[in-house]
């Protein structure tokens, strides 16, 4: 026996609803369900490329990037190198949109779909759960419709043969009247309970009609367009997932857009004219370019000589044998440079070479001697600090570290003297040095006397632009301590960067310290160095050290930040 059904606008016009359907509906959702998980894993994969590939290019600008205190990042000062810098910092960015792209694409579309097919799969198995529970219902019904029709045939038959039986004991004259009676009531008995099958029969089949009617027309169809609306709703998520996919690229296009236009504007910011004054100034010699070569006369017997205006640079009383053998003749500054280190002056460098290396290295030292001496100042506070409370620390401890940047400030003073000597005999200056050299020279504690020797007067120029030690006299640069005190008399008081409130009464007893109430707001004119004082001021007459844990501590934002400290 066969059903069947009108109409689905889903599948077919019509629609032989059998039990395979809906194992067909079921692969098919199945399927739908697996192409969303596809679709998944390649946005999945496309965001693990776009991290890979901004990571490399992090790395690759990373790479390129000039390495600090190294002569990598002296070349930068040249336009073509600035452009080269200004586009791996615009590769750094670019980087950066693609893992914009990953980030979205991960959390719009890939979180998205995942808990999506979560929610799908459970909703799909419940309407395949309730289709299979329909079909089960309707196929109850059939099976007892079929039972109550093959009682109700079985109990016509039997009444059949019982009413036969009794027609034929009733026209046999040798069977008791008792015999016949037996079997007219059995003939009543089975006509009766074949009428009470064909009531029941008559009863299932309406009830079977009824739920058959109602499984074709609205259980089914309902369950079937809950499916259908389920795989359109797949099909629609589907297709926003791929617009978002498009829209998340687009969205980085405008920056990536920025990122070209200024490596463009780079690249056109490159000035060749700048870049070569650039190369002329850093290695100009500062020599003057050689005169006339005299015309010598080996026909004449007379002493061969040199003209004045020759690069020779003898000195006057000097012996021509000075220039004999194989550097007889050369012109001195196109001499190759001596190999290896050099000298400690730089005199194997042309004048103005020579003259900015020996002012390199002036600053670095001045450098060096200022981070001593900050050092000393902060390991000299917490002497005091730990003399005025002993369960802070031993103050002992601290002296052995303070002789030993004495020493440390001692040399680096020396050596910081001795090429503003050599620095000096390059820039034409005197051989004492004047004020404001030692204001450059770092600040200098009182001292009693402080000797150099003036290297200026004891070398002269060779022909290979280096200089030969004579035996001369020593001069002495004598600096008077009284000096040194002069030179902070007009010094500027230093400016604010916050306010600090104390929260604690302090009595500042030491040198140096000054005394706070509770609740009182100071300014702040140095922050702490890590060494546990706060220098404040109160007005322009008053100012001095707090510890750092009696005030808390407000900076402006202009200065490092704006912390707190408490």
């Amino acid at each position: 026996m066969s059903f069947c059904f009108l109409s689905c606008r889903w599948l077919l016009p019509t629609w032989i609803f059998k039990k395979d359907q809906f194992d067909n509906l079921e692969k098919h959702t199945q399927w739908g369900i697996d192409v969303l998980e596809k679709y998944i894993k390649f946005v999945k994969e496309r965001t693990e490329i776009e991290i890979n590939y901004a990571k490399q290019l992090r790395n690759l600008s990373k790479k390129y990037q000039p390495k600090k205190n190294s002569k990598e990042e002296d070349e930068y000062k040249y336009s073509s190198c600035q452009a080269f810098l200004a586009t791996l910092n615009e590769m750094n960015d670019y980087a950066g949109q693609h893992e914009v792209v990953s980030e979205n694409m991960t959390s719009q579309i890939t979180a998205e779909l995942a808990r999506y097919v979560q929610e799908l799969k459970q909703e799909r198995k419940m309407h395949f759960h309730d289709g299979r529970k329909a079909q089960q219902h309707i196929e109850t019904c059939w099976k007892q419709l079929e039972s109550s029709k093959r009682r109700f045939e079985r109990d016509c038959k039997e009444a059949d043969r019982a009413q036969q039986y009794f027609e034929k004991m009733d026209a046999d004259i040798n069977v008791t009247k008792a015999d016949v009676e037996k079997a007219r009531q059995q003939a009543q008995l089975r006509h009766q309970m074949a009428e009470e099958s064909k009531a029941e029969y008559s009863s299932t089949l309406q009830r079977f009609n009824h739920e058959q009617h109602d499984h074709y027309h609205t259980h089914i169809p309902n369950i079937f367009q809950k499916i259908q609306e389920m795989e359109e709703r797949r099909i629609i998520r589907i297709g926003e997932s791929m617009k978002t996919f498009a829209e998340v690229d687009r969205q980085v296009i405008p920056i990536i857009g920025k990122c070209l236009d200024e490596i463009t504007k780079a690249a056109e910011s490159i000035d060749q004219k700048h870049d070569s004054q650039l190369v002329v100034e850093a290695f100009k010699s500062g020599f003057e370019p050689p005169g006339d070569v005299d015309f010598e006369d080996f026909t004449q017997p007379i002493k061969r000589t040199v003209s004045d205006s020759s690069l020779s640079n003898s000195k006057d009383g000097k012996p021509e044998s000075r220039f004999s053998g194989k550097s007889k003749g050369k012109l001195w500054p196109f001499i190759k440079k001596n190999k290896g280190g050099g000298p400690e002056d730089f005199s194997n460098l042309p004048p103005e070479q020579r003259r900015k290396k020996l002012q390199q290295k002036v600053d670095e030292l001045n450098r060096d001697i200022q981070k001593e001496m900050d050092q000393r100042d902060a390991l000299t506070k917490m002497k005091d600090v730990y003399i005025k409370n002993p369960q802070m620390g031993d103050a002992a401890s601290v002296d052995l570290k303070l002789a030993e940047l004495a020493q440390n400030l001692e040399k680096l003073r020396l050596e910081a003297q001795k090429f503003e000597g050599w620095l000096a005999e390059v820039e034409g200056r005197l051989p004492a040095r004047t004020e404001p050299a030692r204001r450059q020279s770092g600040m200098y504690e009182p001292q009693n006397t402080l000797t150099v020797n003036n290297c200026a007067q004891d070398r002269e120029s060779s022909p290979d632009g280096s200089y030969t030690e004579e035996p001369s006299q020593e001069s002495e640069v004598k600096v008077p301590a009284a000096e040194f005190d002069d030179e902070f008399d007009d010094e500027e008081p230093l400016p604010t960067i916050g306010t600090c409130k104390a929260l604690y009464t302090f009595e500042g007893q030491n040198e140096g310290t000054i005394s706070v109430s509770e609740g009182e707001t100071l300014f702040i004119i140095e922050e702490d160095k890590g060494d546990g004082w706060t220098r404040i001021r109160r007005n322009e007459d008053e100012e001095g050290y707090v510890p750092t844990s009696y005030v808390e501590v407000y900076l402006e934002k202009n200065a490092k930040g704006a912390m707190t400290y408490i």
